[in-house]
C-alpha cells in the first residue's frame, strides 16, 4: 500500500518535527512557570476595614497601631478617623478629623503625636494643619502649612521634625520642601532637592533615611529616585527607576513601606491602569527586584501601615470601585493563595 495517498499517516521526518515543536512548547511553558515561582512574597488577608470603602486617605503608624482617615468614597469627601491594631487585627473608630472633609492629604508623626493637613475638598486645595494626640484621642489646630495650598504631596519625619513637599497647588506641580518645628510651631523652607516636580509620589523610611520616588507630572510618570538623610537634611540622587530594562517600577498613586532593611513600592497606576505589582529595593546595592504581586484587586490611592517589621496594604480604588480590604505582606515567604 502506498502511504503517500493516506492523509492520516505521517512520515518519520514529519513526526520528528512535530515532537520537537511540542518539546519547545513544554520548555517555554516550564520556564515561564519557573519565573513566576521564583518571585518571593506572600500576602495574608487581615481584618476588613469597618468603615466606608475609600481612596486617597491619609495614613500613618505609631508603634503597633495604624491610623487612617479622610479620603473619598466616590460620592463624598470624608473626615472620619480610625485606628487598626496590628497585633490584635481589629479596627476602632476615633474622633473625627476637625478640618473640612478632604482627600489627598498628608500625615507624619513625631513621637506619639501625628500631624495631618493639606489636601483637596472637592473644590479647593488646602493648607490647614492639625495635631493629633494619640494618647488623648484629641485634635488641635497648628500653624497652616507655609508652602501654600496643595494636594497629592508627600510627608515624612525625623525624630524631632516633620517634612512636607511636592504636590499640586491647583495650577502647577511642585518640588519644594518645608520643615515643621513642633516646639516653635513654625514651617521653614528647605533647599537642596534636585528632583523633578511631581504629585502623588511615595516614600518609605529605613533607619534615618527617607527614599522618595514615583509620582506624575504633566501626565508623565517620574523616573528619578532620591534619598533624604534626616540627620544632615541632604538629598542624594540614586539610580533612576527605569535604569534596568526589566524594571517596571515607575507609576503614580502607589504606596511605599519598609520591612527590615528593604523598601517596597506597591500597587499604583503605571499608566495602563491600577496595578498589583510589588518591587523591593535594597539600599546596599541601589537595585530593585520584583516580588509576588498583591493578591487583592489591582488598585491605586491605597494606604499602607508599617512599623519597620510588619507592613499592611489596603483600601484604595480600582477604577470606580472603592475598596475596604486589608492584607499583610511577608516578603520572604512563598506565595500561598489559600491564606
Amino acid at each position: 500500500m502506498k502511504t503517500k495517498n493516506n492523509p492520516f499517516l505521517i512520515n518519520p521526518f514529519q513526526l520528528q518535527k512535530i515532537l520537537l515543536a511540542s518539546l519547545m512548547v513544554v520548555v517555554i511553558t516550564s520556564c515561564s512557570d519557573d519565573d513566576d515561582d521564583d518571585l518571593l512574597g506572600n500576602w495574608v488577608e487581615r481584618s476588613v476595614f469597618d468603615g466606608t470603602p475609600r481612596s486617597s486617605a491619609v495614613a500613618f503608624t505609631i508603634n503597633n497601631t495604624g491610623y487612617m482617615g479622610t479620603g473619598f468614597d466616590g460620592d463624598d469627601y470624608l473626615k472620619d478617623f480610625w485606628k487598626y491594631d496590628l497585633e490584635g487585627n481589629f479596627w476602632s473608630q476615633l474622633a473625627d478629623f476637625p478640618g473640612v472633609e478632604r482627600s489627598a492629604a498628608v500625615g507624619f508623626t513625631i513621637g506619639s503625636d501625628a500631624y495631618v493637613g493639606t489636601g483637596f475638598d472637592g473644590d479647593n486645595e488646602l493648607n490647614d494643619f492639625y495635631l493629633y494626640n494619640s494618647s488623648t484621642n484629641m485634635w488641635s489646630p497648628i500653624a497652616d502649612f507655609t508652602g501654600g495650598n496643595r494636594r497629592g504631596a508627600i510627608a515624612f519625619n525625623s525624630d524631632s521634625s516633620g517634612y512636607v513637599g511636592t504636590g499640586f497647588d491647583g495650577d502647577n506641580d511642585k518640588k519644594d520642601f518645608w520643615k515643621y518645628n513642633p516646639v516653635s510651631d513654625e514651617w521653614t523652607e528647605l533647599v537642596g532637592f534636585g528632583g523633578d516636580k511631581r504629585r502623588d509620589a511615595m516614600t518609605f523610611s529605613i533607619g534615618d533615611k527617607v527614599y522618595l520616588g514615583t509620582g506624575i507630572s504633566n501626565g508623565i510618570n517620574q523616573e528619578d529616585f532620591w534619598v533624604f538623610d534626616t540627620t544632615t537634611e541632604i538629598w542624594s540622587v540614586l539610580r533612576d527607576l527605569d535604569d534596568n530594562d526589566d524594571y517596571t517600577i515607575t507609576r503614580n498613586n502607589a504606596v511605599g513601606f519598609s520591612i527590615g532593611n528593604r523598601g517596597y513600592v506597591a500597587c499604583g497606576n503605571s499608566g495602563l491602569g491600577p496595578s498589583t505589582s510589588i518591587w523591593e529595593y535594597n539600599p546596599a546595592t541601589d537595585l530593585w527586584v520584583e516580588k509576588t504581586e498583591y493578591e487583592g484587586i489591582s488598585r491605586e490611592d491605597a494606604i499602607a501601615f508599617y512599623n519597620g517589621s510588619r507592613a499592611f496594604v489596603g483600601l484604595g480604588r480600582s477604577g470606580t470601585l472603592y475598596l475596604d480590604d486589608n492584607r499583610e505582606f511577608f516578603p520572604f515567604e512563598t506565595e500561598d493563595e489559600d491564606d
